[in-house]
């Protein structure tokens, strides 16, 4: 389990064979919902279980179980079953029609679109976890999207885009705390650096939302807002930007909607306690791809999958621009692989760390690679945890969001100009 698996380019086949199987098929029919992503999950996964060598049936199925029972994946299905009870109790109770309504109330028209990206991008900033402010705010975006016309995938995708921005940023972001205790560097000088590259990027993408919203208005009349049914959302939003542990926030959401409700609507514990369960049943199929995903993406791990990918984008690198190159590459595809950012920036860290000493390239310009690429590819995959929860949460397939997330593309590309043109020119001569 410890040693360096030998280095293999079929370990990555169960991966293209889940983007031919879910991807590619369903722009082929262009259609999205055709092929279920559970069942090219199971596809992909028993591809991974079958060609591992050296083992024998029962090892690899328990080598496929122990990747999916890591306990990284088993603390974001905790969340998710929590998430799942929080929503649908505060949908039930009516918190979600009532913070749309004052949202609506409070912000002018054509600013809704403009609006949005702040909250989440000023909520991610200062949480530190772009899957918390998903769960808070893509049902509000639902709503929003219900009362004015605004295609939702569109109106889903400025959220997740904006959640984006603080996981790429926040000090207290898993993958800002893993790439600058990697590189070596202080988290207040990455911020420097990493927002030089990626504030243009979200300039650009608010002038836009504000130019796109401009003829963005509801469709009714807004009622009038039910101040006391908001505040299952102030009380999450108020904990998570205390900077408590996301799973007390969603519980401390859970408990208020019903004690709320049970005042306001006249529900019982047992209307509460129905609605909780409908939300966690609601979250299944999430859970179930969490763990096909992370066993799949274990056995390539296991069969060298990573260890290749490694190799092959290390070999041959002579310069600062070729060595921060790599390293863009290394964590995009440990990214592809791990579908999880924090755990490809820590994966790649240590090698990243040597690319840089060796050619000279400043360690908070490589910090800052590591999680800006790392989110932008976190940001586009179908099966990262954020798409997959804001698609169940919106009750849309995650490849409909994609074409939407203008932010986690932003960023790439001005991640890549950065590198190409030597920018910020203080950090990378």
């Amino acid at each position: 389990m410890t040693q360096k698996p030998k280095a293999s380019f079929w370990a990555l086949s169960p991966l293209f064979i889940f983007l031919g199987v879910y991807l590619i098929t369903s722009i082929i029919v262009n259609d999205f919902y055709k092929v279920p992503i559970t069942v090219a999950f199971v596809i992909s996964s028993i591809a991974a279980i079958s060609m591992t060598r050296h083992l024998s049936l029962n090892k690899r199925i328990s080598h496929f179980s122990a990747g999916a029972s890591n306990k990284n994946i088993l603390l974001m299905i905790w969340i998710f079953i929590l998430a799942g009870a929080f929503a649908q109790s505060a949908k039930a109770m009516g918190a979600i029609d009532a913070t749309v309504n004052l949202t609506l109330y409070i912000l002018p028209d054509n600013l809704l679109l403009a609006g949005i990206f702040i909250a989440a991008c000023f909520i991610s900033l200062s949480v530190g976890t772009s899957v918390g402010t998903i769960v808070a705010l893509v049902p509000v975006a639902v709503g929003i999207a219900e009362k004015t016309g605004v295609e939702l995938p569109f109106m889903v995708a400025v959220v997740v885009g904006g959640a984006f921005f603080g996981d790429n940023l926040s000090f207290i972001s898993d993958t800002t705390i893993a790439a600058t205790k990697t590189q070596g560097c202080n988290m207040k000088d990455k911020f420097k650096v990493n927002s030089m590259i990626v504030m243009p990027a979200a300039i650009l993408l608010l002038i836009y939302y504000v130019f796109a919203g401009i003829h963005v208005s509801p469709q009714s009349q807004t009622t009038t807002v039910e101040w006391m049914k908001v505040f299952p959302y102030i009380i999450v939003l108020g904990t998570a930007l205390s900077g408590i542990n996301v799973m007390l926030v969603l519980f401390l959401g859970i408990l208020s909607s019903g004690i709320i409700g049970m005042f306001t609507s006249n529900s019982s514990i047992l209307d509460w306690f129905g609605a909780m369960g409908d939300g966690i049943t609601g979250m299944g199929e999430l859970i179930i791809i969490t763990l096909l995903a992370g066993g799949m993406l274990e056995m390539i791990r296991y069969n060298g999958g990573i260890t290749y990918i490694i190799d092959k984008l290390t070999k041959g690198v002579h310069s600062k621009r070729a060595g921060e190159l790599s390293i863009a590459g290394l964590v995009c595809l440990a990214n592809l692989c791990t579908a999880n950012n924090t755990i490809a920036v820590i994966t790649i860290g240590p090698i990243a760390k040597n690319i840089a000493d060796k050619f000279g390239i400043d360690n908070r310009k490589s910090a800052s690679i590591l999680d800006t690429f790392s989110c932008f590819i976190q940001g586009i995959i179908p099966y990262g945890a954020q798409l997959l929860i804001a698609a169940e949460l919106a009750s849309i397939s995650p490849l409909a969001i994609i074409r939407y997330l203008y932010y986690p593309m932003l960023i790439g590309f001005f991640a890549l100009l950065a590198i190409l043109l030597r920018y910020p020119r203080r950090y990378s001569l």
